[in-house]
């Protein structure tokens, strides 16, 4: 059976360079307008170049997967008129989009916002040309199988779940006049809330979060995913960090090359970065009053702390030299090294000052550390366990 394709969010270059180092088969991105995720950083068409040239050899897809006014129209064609040989698909689901993407012959995937729950569905948006649906959330393992016969399906498989049905949620427009199906969600679900009646008497809730739910995460039963016939696996995330990105594209890397006999250490890798606790969301039956959480700031176990940046690069050596702004470094201290096209997560092996070799530096001080390619003025990062009040 065919490996199912791996699918990373890229909200920015880091994010981008993140997921490509990480293992990701695909990479999908939006541009400035008509994409879900308006409070990411997105891309504009001139990045484009730079984009292919990162991803080499992984895939590129771009969102295009709000919904579409006519006073646009006119914008939109010329934005995909410019996308014809420069990506390798477009995620969309308004039928103007899609109408698009036929006439300048581009490749089109439909939006899980476009709710395909049933085989009819999938059998109008096959005989309209598309390549790949990207099915509702709602779906549990059997019938997404059934829908897998008649055309290419991806899947969620990892990260941020929407209380609504397939995220197709009004509650920001209304109270703030911020579509969320314009890409300008700004959460409310997310709050904690007080009930109280007309008389002003209010409720004590056991979790005042009624409509936050938990991520996602299908680690645990992984391999009924890989034999369900699903064709891609998508890791949500675009407003996410790069270290967020990295991580959850490694762990599911690992999880679709080889059969896991042990999972709980990667699910200790998932639970380090930004999370909600995990839920199963629809797979395996309905969702219940455990699968919302409690937490308010996320249940991530660790954190990163800002320590110091990049002052230059010594090729030759591999070597960079680091001015410790705040803190301290030790050797085997795990560091993030952050820039506008550099991330990676590195654990210092050795450093040194004026060519002798340290064990800790300290606010101050310069060091060099030998590290893969960074660049001047990259930030430096402490991973650190995270308490509660972070």
């Amino acid at each position: 059976m065919k490996k199912p394709e791996l699918l990373a969010p890229a909200g920015n270059f880091r994010c981008l360079t993140a997921a490509v180092n990480a293992g990701a088969d695909a990479v999908y991105f939006g541009l400035e307008d008509f994409n879900m995720r308006q409070s990411a950083e997105n891309f504009s068409i001139k990045d484009l170049e730079k984009i292919n040239k990162i991803c080499g050899k992984v895939k590129k897809y771009l969102t295009l997967n709000t919904i579409v006014f006519d006073s646009e129209l006119e914008k939109i064609e010329e934005t995909i008129r410019k996308l014809k040989g420069r990506v390798d698909a477009i995620i969309c689901w308004d039928m103007s989009v899609i109408q698009l993407c036929k006439k300048y012959k581009i490749p089109f995937h439909v939006s899980t916002q476009a709710s395909i729950a049933n085989k009819e569905s999938a059998k109008f948006y096959k005989d309209l040309g598309a390549e790949r649906i990207i099915l509702a959330r709602e779906l549990n393992l059997e019938q997404i199988k059934e829908i897998s016969k008649i055309i290419n399906v991806e899947v969620f498989v990892h990260g941020a779940m929407c209380v609504s049905i397939s995220g197709r949620c009004f509650t920001s427009q209304f109270l703030f006049k911020k579509s969320a199906n314009r890409g300008e969600c700004l959460h409310p679900c997310r709050r904690a809330y007080k009930v109280t009646d007309h008389e002003g008497n209010e409720l004590k809730l056991k979790n005042n979060r009624v409509m936050s739910a938990k991520d996602l995460c299908t680690l645990p039963f992984i391999e009924e995913l890989k034999n369900a016939g699903i064709s891609a696996f998508k890791i949500e995330g675009r407003n996410r960090q790069p270290e967020y990105v990295d991580t959850v594209t490694r762990v599911y890397r690992k999880a679709i090359d080889k059969k896991l006999t042990k999972k709980d250490e990667l699910i200790s890798e998932l639970e380090s970065v930004y999370n909600r606790d995990f839920s199963s969301g629809f797979y395996l039956g309905t969702p219940t009053s455990d699968d919302f959480t409690g937490d308010e700031n996320g249940s991530q176990k660790k954190t990163k702390v800002s320590t110091g940046v990049v002052d230059n690069y010594f090729r030759k050596q591999g070597v960079a030299a680091v001015n410790v702004q705040s803190g301290e470094l030790k050797i085997n201290d795990e560091i993030i090294v952050t820039g506008d096209t550099t991330f990676f997560r590195k654990k210092i092996k050795s450093m040194e000052i004026d060519h002798k070799k340290i064990d800790i530096v300290k606010k101050g001080q310069a060091v060099g550390i030998k590290l893969p390619l960074c660049r001047v003025n990259d930030k430096v990062y402490l991973v650190v366990e995270r308490t509660k009040r972070q």
